[in-house]
């Protein structure tokens, strides 16, 4: 018995691994995006946002290529492919001269590391399926906050002391030690007779088939327009604290408060969603988000920016939601494709991604002197994905 306990415990540590990747290459360059502007001769504040959009725009991307290849060669070769390209797209980013080869380069490592992002995804459908999948899928997603957390702090001290180069170096690092211990200790969960050979035709034929589902079609936009919603933060948080409220010391430790009230979320989720089930939290903290979003509309709307503390507070608020939505979105989306985990995984990413980066580039560039706009951005994104949401419980009701 804690042989099995042990055993799970270091897949839930390893597939969360793989995915804070992701989050080390978006968020220990934060700190680094104004001097990383000034070296490159970036003209705007707001270009700095593209440093971060355009990594999620190639998870995107990666992510409808590697999910079908991962049907057809195993989830462990397409894991150490996507580690490959990654590595890479980290040089190119080390050596680039301007702000186009950098930008090539943060596409290239967001399509590397959307191997390990839709793998991992896929390895978890593979072992577990309904609520008992959405539990594993919050505990992973507990240990991967960990890394948003301290990820800034860390990168904030490696720009101090040496260069915003040293950053790509040390996620040089992360990557190899992750492949190797992924190699060593993950079991392949996709068997030789259940695999697909990879062709157009599969990739079509599986497209129409995750659509065939109104659940994935309806969590799918929900998790585009929460994603979208939640990068607008991401590429912009850097600029809100450190420019508006010129708090450029204590970024990283704002940054990382606001990442533990997601973890904290999270962690809840992992044991309230056995018992409430994925749907009714999902509800619930969506309803959260949009009233957090709305009332901080209302009462700064006209306004300048309030005291840190008091925004501080509306995103804690905001983010504790996001605890809840995250996992159970994703959960309720792979839920009915479970038999075609990986290239479900990929097309379900690649489309949410594709709605998420506009959304983000679009209300990014409206933020200027305040954050007003973010949360204007917020409002609309969460109100629509109550609208969503909505129709399928409707629907869903009728058909019941």
């Amino acid at each position: 018995m804690i042989t099995k306990k042990t055993s799970q415990f270091e897949f839930i540590a390893l597939m969360a691994s793989l995915m804070a990747m992701v989050a080390l290459s978006i968020d220990a360059l934060l700190p680094a995006l104004q001097q990383i502007g000034i070296d490159i001769g970036m003209q705007q504040a707001n270009d700095g946002q593209l440093l971060i959009t355009m990594i999620f725009l190639g998870l995107g991307i990666g992510q409808l290529f590697f999910g079908p290849l991962s049907d057809t060669i195993g989830r462990k070769n397409v894991v150490y492919l996507g580690f490959f390209v990654f590595i890479i797209a980290s040089l190119v980013c080390i050596f680039s001269q301007n702000i186009e080869m950098m930008l090539f380069g943060r596409v290239f490592q967001g399509i590397g590391l959307s191997a390990a992002r839709t793998v991992s995804i896929s390895i978890i459908r593979d072992s577990y399926s309904g609520d008992h999948m959405a539990k594993i899928m919050s505990f992973v997603t507990v240990i991967f906050l960990i890394v948003p957390t301290i990820a800034p702090a860390v990168g904030k001290f490696i720009l101090d002391v040496y260069s915003w180069k040293a950053i790509f170096y040390i996620q040089l690092i992360g990557a190899l030690i992750v492949c190797f211990w992924f190699g060593k200790r993950q079991v392949e969960t996709l068997p030789k007779d259940k695999r697909i050979p990879f062709t157009i035709r599969t990739l079509i034929n599986g497209a129409r088939e995750t659509f065939r589902y109104k659940q994935t079609i309806a969590f799918t936009f929900i998790s585009g327009l929460v994603t979208g919603s939640f990068m607008v933060y991401l590429s912009a948080s850097q600029q809100v604290f450190q420019l508006q409220y010129g708090l450029v010391d204590e970024f990283p430790f704002i940054f990382a408060s606001l990442a533990i009230t997601v973890g904290t979320a999270t962690f809840l989720n992992g044991k309230l969603v056995m018992i409430y089930g994925m749907e009714k939290l999902l509800r619930i903290a969506l309803l959260g988000f949009f009233i957090a979003s709305i009332t901080y509309v209302f009462l700064f709307l006209s306004t300048e920016n309030p005291p840190v503390e008091i925004l501080m507070l509306f995103f804690a608020i905001q983010f504790f939601m996001l605890g809840f939505i995250f996992g159970n979105t994703r959960a309720l989306i792979m839920e009915p494709i479970g038999h075609i985990a990986g290239i479900g995984a990929a097309i379900t990413g690649f489309s949410g991604t594709l709605f998420a980066v506009p959304i983000s580039i679009f209300v990014g560039r409206f933020i200027g002197e305040t954050a007003l706009p973010m949360f204007i951005g917020f409002t609309i994104c969460s109100g629509l994905s109550l609208i969503i949401y909505t129709i399928h419980y409707i629907v869903k009701q009728r058909t019941n």
